[in-house]
């Protein structure tokens, strides 16, 4: 979980719709299918920004270059931000968040802070990320590796303000309900108590 009251669910933003993607930059997170949708979409004439957010290891070797990153910046598809410290106020500058992971996912931290600072939210449909992205409602969950798709949703979301709006206020009731960190931790208690009292029953 995360503390909610962290990510004010402030209005979005008028002027061109911003989209994030802020994770590790490596290849898993769908980061090539981000770009790719947003050359895309840039293509065909939508207003929008691209952004990805987040810090690349050169010793890694699932790693995006950070060439390659700083190499779609200069290109205009993307923006390369890098890593940022203030994500309560990237979150509040962007109007959708996206993250089009491939590989297997706990529960995205970048997805429950979104939800918070109530941002609609794109995401593959799989397991953790559904569980914060409940298609049509918080967000258009598309499927892996889909690039078509993920530029689908995205172009769904950035043409229609009152979606954004709808999706984003389901994004921060499903955080304040379900992933509130101190509804986490009583409920991660209220666990581990049932298990205790079951296993001194059963000695």
């Amino acid at each position: 979980g995360v503390d909610v009251s962290s990510f004010k669910p402030l209005p979005l933003s008028t002027g061109t719709p911003l989209v994030i993607l802020a994770s590790r930059m490596i290849w898993e997170k769908g980061i090539l299918e981000f770009v790719e949708a947003a050359r895309f979409l840039r293509g065909n004439g939508l207003k929008a920004r691209f952004a990805l957010v987040g810090n690349t290891h050169p010793s890694n070797p699932r790693a995006v270059p950070e060439t390659q990153l700083k190499a779609w910046d200069l290109e205009g598809v993307v923006e390369y931000w890098g890593r940022r410290e203030d994500m309560s106020n990237v979150l509040q500058e962007s109007h959708i968040v996206c993250l089009p992971s491939k590989y297997g996912e706990g529960v995205p931290r970048i997805l429950i802070e979104a939800a918070a600072a109530g941002r609609p939210l794109v995401a593959t449909d799989i397991p953790g990320c559904r569980e914060v992205v409940r298609d049509g409602i918080s967000g258009l969950l598309v499927p892996r590796g889909d690039v078509k798709a993920l530029a689908r949703a995205i172009e769904h979301l950035a043409g229609d303000v009152d979606l954004r709006r709808r999706m984003g206020a389901k994004a921060r009731l499903l955080a304040e309900t379900e992933f509130d960190e101190r509804t986490t931790v009583t409920k991660t208690l209220a666990v581990y108590d049932a298990l205790l009292r079951g296993g001194a029953l059963t000695r």
